[in-house]
C-alpha cells in the first residue's frame, strides 16, 4: 500500500512539473507574438 501511494505522488509531482513547463512554454510564445505586434505597430507608425 505505501509503494502504491508514493508511486501516486511521484505521478502527479511529475504531471504537475510537466504542466508547469508547458504554461511556462506558452507563455514565452505570447510574449514573443506581443513582440512581434508591437514591431509591427511601430513600423507603421514610422512610415
Amino acid at each position: 500500500m505505501k509503494q502504491l501511494t508514493a508511486l501516486l505522488i511521484a505521478s502527479a509531482l511529475a504531471l504537475l512539473l510537466a504542466a508547469c513547463n508547458t504554461v511556462a512554454g506558452v507563455g514565452k510564445d505570447v510574449q514573443a507574438g506581443g513582440r512581434a505586434v508591437e514591431k509591427a505597430a511601430e513600423e507603421i507608425q514610422h512610415k
